[in-house]
């Protein structure tokens, strides 16, 4: 009498313990019907107990390893258990539930196998994470994860079929040029010429006549006809990099094309017409340098028609994962290596930079690594000495883990600052639910402060 309320003591005992996790647990007898069911088994399969208990499992659970790999059946037959073997299961209103399994094996006081118990864990939290941290906006060969970059493809794609100008502004290094390529290519010109000039990298005398051309005589060395830049880029897209290196007297000559559409080569008489549409980028501040008097204010309206603003690697850090996949891929191709990838620490020191040279910094330090590197992956060894050094100890993020805090703190603070600190608007910018942004903002000790 006395051992029959022991064991009854120890059984209730156990039943409310399976009752108070949050994971799943059932077991099955030898004949694979299912003898126990918690009550998290049935809020994660939408199965009623009653409904399950003395069932075959493979008709409540319509999991993905019931047809051939199950690892309750596994587990039995060899004995040994299995830990977190990723799966699905269909609930009763068909809808596809990934979970995690865990088994063992049940035994009586003999050591009899009697079945198997199985534990599960509900994953659509997980994977709907996994999908926002895999979420990612296109544009041309342009890919971004940052909320920051996804109003700057917006703008491209509205534009990308007019014939307007438009202008670029970003540090050196954002992809000026990459996204003006994009604007091309997504347009009606896709099929037609794209030529680009830097502005910046030719003295006046030079960059007349690399733009307009030259007539046969027009100067000494001038013994055939040179088309410019513009003849060149035709009906096609013509971008001018660095427009805000050009002198003033440049500057009056490339406002009568923006104008008139028409231009003299060199030497000519005659007049030409240009056809092409223009994109102009630049590193510095035009409304300044206008105010400044050192831009034509003429000018700066001409160029200004539609602006853009590439912001700063630092201002997206969740991008630089993807972009040093990127990179290694294409080294990977070009050098005919095969390093795997980098690892979590030196990963952690490149989210941890704040890029003053951008996504062309970043793509040197990986070129450097890929050189120095002398296993299969890319660590802190193989990094810049002088780019650890820039990174404060107390400030750098010691594991991937803190590194995607950082990038999740920034991308917040980004969305906020972009919405003049409205969290509602924020929150519908950066695609989470109100509540959700304020326990992240709690989370993240972020300062709403304007």
């Amino acid at each position: 009498m006395e051992q029959t309320a022991k064991n009854s003591f120890q059984q209730s005992q156990t039943e409310a313990i399976l009752e108070s996790i949050s994971d799943g647990v059932f077991a099955v007898d030898t004949d694979w019907n299912i003898t126990s069911f918690n009550r998290a088994a049935e809020n994660i399969t939408g199965t009623l107990r009653e409904a399950a208990l003395g069932r075959p499992c493979a008709e409540v659970f319509r999991s993905s390893m019931c047809e051939g790999e199950c690892a309750l059946r596994q587990t039995i037959e060899q004995g040994e258990p299995i830990i977190n073997h990723h799966c699905y299961i269909i609930n009763p209103d068909g809808e596809r539930i990934p979970i995690s399994v865990s088994t063992a094996v049940l035994r009586n006081a003999n050591g009899g196998i009697i079945g198997g118990v199985e534990t599960f864990r509900d994953l659509r939290e997980v994977e709907i994470l996994r999908k926002e941290l895999e979420e990612k906006f296109q544009l041309g060969d342009m890919v971004s994860k940052s909320h920051a970059m996804r109003s700057v493809f917006e703008i491209a794609e509205v534009v990308a079929d007019s014939a307007s100008t438009v202008l670029i502004q970003g540090e050196t290094g954002t992809g000026k040029e990459l996204l003006a390529r994009a604007i091309h290519s997504m347009g009606e010109r896709s099929e037609r010429p794209f030529i680009a000039v830097n502005c910046g990298a030719l003295p006046d005398s030079l960059l007349e006549s690399e733009l307009f051309g030259y007539k046969k005589g027009a100067f000494t060395g001038a013994t055939h006809d040179k088309p410019g830049r513009f003849a060149l880029a035709k009906n096609g897209t013509l971008f001018l990099d660095e427009i805000g290196e050009i002198s003033q007297a440049l500057q009056v000559r490339l406002l009568r094309v923006l104008q008139e559409r028409t231009y003299e080569p060199l030497g000519a008489t005659a007049t030409e017409i240009s056809e092409a549409r223009i994109i102009v980028a630049t590193n510095r501040d035009l409304t300044a340098m206008t105010q400044a008097g050192e831009f034509r204010q003429d000018l700066y309206y001409r160029v200004n028609v539609v602006q853009i603003d590439l912001p700063p690697l630092r201002e997206r850090l969740e991008d630089v994962p993807m972009l040093v996949d990127h990179f290694l891929l294409r080294f990977n191709r070009m050098q005919h290596k095969n390093i795997s990838g980098i690892s979590s620490e030196a990963l952690a020191i490149l989210m941890g930079h704040d890029w003053p040279g951008n996504i062309r910094e970043l793509e040197n330090v990986i070129e450097r690594a890929f050189a120095v590197c002398p296993g299969k992956q890319l660590g802190i060894k193989c990094l810049p000495q002088s780019l650890s050094n820039l990174v404060n100890p107390s400030q750098a993020p010691q594991n991937i883990r803190s590194a995607r805090k950082i990038t999740e703190s920034q991308t917040i603070i980004n969305a906020l600052k972009q919405n003049s600190y409205n969290c509602l608007a924020a929150a519908h910018e950066l695609g989470i639910h109100k509540t959700t942004l304020y326990r992240k903002i709690k989370q993240l000790d972020i300062k709403l402060i304007k």
